[in-house]
């Protein structure tokens, strides 16, 4: 069984977060299932204490690639760039050994926020932070308290929305479906 670390993240809450590993071949793979496979289902940007992107797309990506240690994915009319491996810059700027460390993801992790009980959880995803501990992008896994467009809270929760995260965590840390995720009875934002 893969462990957990539980936290208290200020304006959030409590968070349960699994490791994940940070090479570039395991990241690859896993950015390019989510955003090929499941770019319908998604939510996906930043979200820091005093900004959320809340990203949707209304088609699959392009093109998924990675140059120099970052990821692009292509949605044609706009794209985006993470550094999940090794980054040197071009040969007339290089980039030091202290930057590229900066820039790359140093952390990756699924994670669940759980309610004030930490008996239930409210919001599931996969979040990347670089070496200075940034949040590079979250992904906001669906979510069977909210509409498949997000915008609407459900009177009743929609645990077949539960599929993607369920088989993230069997594919990716060998864990089965957890009845603490379909225990919750309401949704709200924010944490304390």
């Amino acid at each position: 069984m893969t462990p957990s670390t539980l936290a208290y993240e200020y304006g959030t809450g409590w968070v349960e977060a699994f490791a994940l590993p940070t090479g570039q071949d395991f990241l690859f793979g896993l950015l390019e299932d989510v955003f090929a496979n499941h770019w319908s289902h998604i939510v996906f940007g930043s979200l820091i204490q005093g900004a959320v992107f809340e990203i949707r797309v209304a088609e699959p990506p392009r093109r998924i690639s990675v140059f120099d240690g970052y990821l692009t994915v292509d949605f044609g009319s706009w794209h985006f760039h993470v550094c999940i491996g090794p980054h040197q810059g071009s040969p007339k700027q290089p980039v030091s050994a202290d930057l590229a460390a900066h820039r790359r993801t140093a952390r990756a992790e699924f994670y669940r926020i759980l309610n004030s009980d930490r008996q239930s959880a409210r919001s599931w995803g996969l979040r990347l932070f670089n070496g200075n501990g940034d949040q590079q992008i979250t992904v906001f896994f669906p979510n069977p308290f909210l509409s498949e467009d997000g915008d609407k809270v459900l009177k009743t929760p929609d645990w077949s929305r539960l599929a993607m995260w369920d088989g993230f965590r069997q594919r990716y840390l060998g864990l089965d479906p957890d009845p603490l995720d379909r225990s919750g009875k309401g949704f709200r934002c924010g944490g304390h």
